[in-house]
């Protein structure tokens, strides 16, 4: 099918409506990103205190997991009727519904991260003087980075997924162009706007796994030296010590050659052996 008659034909892939709604593509794009950016930003502003104040009392703990799980369960559209009233038909509606809906996975990651800090660092780190502050940032975040960044990551793609909904209030970004062309059966605008949902996830998702490990060299170093050693990490698959077949090497008593010293061995007395040795 040619690209000059793809719209008239209502195709579901059409180079022509690329070309000529290419802004408003671009526009819809921008808005997503700047919705689930800013969504994310503050997620992880008002998490980050939570996690700090469970751990700090833990009684709180569960009380604050609860309250972030409960919120999780309401349904988008009637978040959304709750927040109208406050926040108006803005765009500050579909935010405020993001960030509440990431709390669960933010502050679960967070506790969980500073919770698998090892004790001995914490120890040397007080031993060498370090206070609360110090310890926290200099030695717990930075330990904690990998638990706390698969949080955000997970949070992340789930606010891509979730702004589309924003177009019941007019702020879905590509979500505003899927369910106009949904309305008006317009194959072409659904499955593109669709399909850039998808990139924009994937593209989020990778590039918040580089900045990790731009942030944690330190794992990187400790994983390149393991491959050099040739140490097989476990679960690899890699051969047991013992040759293969999982059963343990025989056990000569510490003698590497069990029949080397047969021949000093004292003869029982009466044997034919014994007697001969004697007559000489």
């Amino acid at each position: 099918m040619s690209a000059s008659n793809c719209l008239t034909a209502n195709a579901w892939i059409c180079g022509e409506y690329l070309r000529t709604r290419r802004e408003e593509l671009v526009d819809a794009t921008l808005q997503h990103i700047a919705i689930t950016g800013t969504a994310v930003v503050l997620a992880v502003l008002l998490a980050f205190p939570l996690a700090l104040l469970a751990r700090r009392y833990r009684r709180l703990t569960g009380t604050v997991l609860t309250l972030t799980t409960v919120v999780y369960t309401i349904p988008t559209l009637a978040m959304y009727a709750l927040l109208l009233p406050v926040f108006g038909l803005s765009a500050s509606v579909v935010i405020c519904g993001l960030v509440l809906y990431s709390l669960t996975i933010l502050v679960r990651n967070m506790l969980a991260g500073l919770d698998g800090v090892p004790e001995d660092a914490r120890e040397a780190a007080r031993g060498m003087g370090f206070g609360p502050g110090r310890l926290l940032f200099r030695v717990e975040l930075p330990l904690a980075l990998p638990a706390l960044m698969a949080g955000v990551r997970i949070a992340t793609v789930s606010a891509v997924s979730l702004t589309t909904v924003g177009a019941i209030v007019g702020n879905g970004g590509l979500g505003n162009l899927i369910y106009s062309g949904m309305d008006s059966l317009f194959k072409a605008q659904v499955l593109t706007a669709s399909v850039l949902c998808v990139v924009l996830a994937v593209v989020a998702d990778v590039l918040l796994l580089v900045l990790q490990r731009a942030l944690t060299p330190w794992a990187r170093a400790r994983e390149g030296g393991r491959r050099r050693r040739g140490t097989p990490d476990p679960g690899d698959g890699g051969s047991p010590p013992d040759g293969g077949d999982g059963a343990p090497p025989p056990d000569t008593g510490g003698d590497p050659d069990p029949l080397a010293k047969s021949d000093d061995r004292p003869l029982a007395a009466g044997t034919p052996d014994a007697r001969q040795e004697a007559g000489r």
